[in-house]
């Protein structure tokens, strides 16, 4: 009877497989890379009708105040003086480093939205003129999320280490991670664990303009 109940079910088909079914990792990464490809269409659109507004013609002023509001809008190339901030997950086997600290759970290994919030927040108010998360642009419609242990940016999924990198002036930069109260907890958690924590300064570093859509979707008033 099990056989004949389970042939009925199959119609052929082998029931102990799972091959037929995309892990929802397999989805996300799957949507990724067509979100990567979609972008990059885009923004191949975006210089083509760049270069048919330039063709039209405008006026000075006009062409000034386009200039201005891409750039602050996230929408064109940046170069200038500015830190790049990297974060790591701890090693797999860490153990406390500091006598008297608990030994860690996996939660205290990991890095978590909060810490590549914190450390976007402190360059924004540090004064920074464009920001970069891994190989993306900031804009103002941009939200952090962690879906487990990886970076959802935009449509696209990131594994750590998890590099951001600020142009603007570097000690203002600088002075406002440090001073932000949560980098300085993650910064607990580096000492005590071993998480991943690196700062550099450099003269010049370059940000790509962002290509994705800056359509808005929805929104509410508060």
């Amino acid at each position: 009877m099990l056989f004949y109940v389970s042939g009925r079910t199959a119609h052929g088909t082998d029931l102990r497989t799972d091959n037929s079914l995309l892990k929802l990792s397999d989805v996300i990464q799957q949507r990724s890379t067509q979100n990567q490809q979609l972008q990059e269409q885009v923004a191949a659109d975006q210089g083509r009708a760049d270069g048919l507004a330039r063709e039209q013609g405008q006026s000075p002023d006009d062409a000034a105040r386009l200039a201005a509001l891409q750039q602050a809008a996230g929408l064109d190339a940046l170069h200038g003086p500015g830190l790049t901030v990297t974060l790591d997950d701890a090693p797999p086997n860490a153990t406390a480093r500091i006598p008297g600290v608990p030994e860690p759970g996996v939660n205290d290994l990991v890095i978590h939205q909060q810490d590549i919030q914190a450390v976007v927040n402190a360059l924004w108010r540090g004064g920074a003129e464009g920001i970069q998360v891994m190989d993306q642009r900031l804009v103002s419609t941009s939200a952090v999320r962690c879906v487990g242990n990886t970076l959802l940016l935009q449509g696209r999924v990131y594994s750590p280490p998890y590099v951001i990198r600020a142009v603007g002036r570097t000690e203002a930069l600088r002075s406002a991670v440090d001073a932000d109260p949560t980098v300085r907890n993650y910064l607990g958690y580096v000492a005590a664990y071993g998480l991943g924590w690196k700062v550099q300064e450099g003269n010049e570093l370059s940000l790509p303009g962002y290509a994705g859509s800056i359509d808005l979707r929805a929104a509410s008033a508060q």
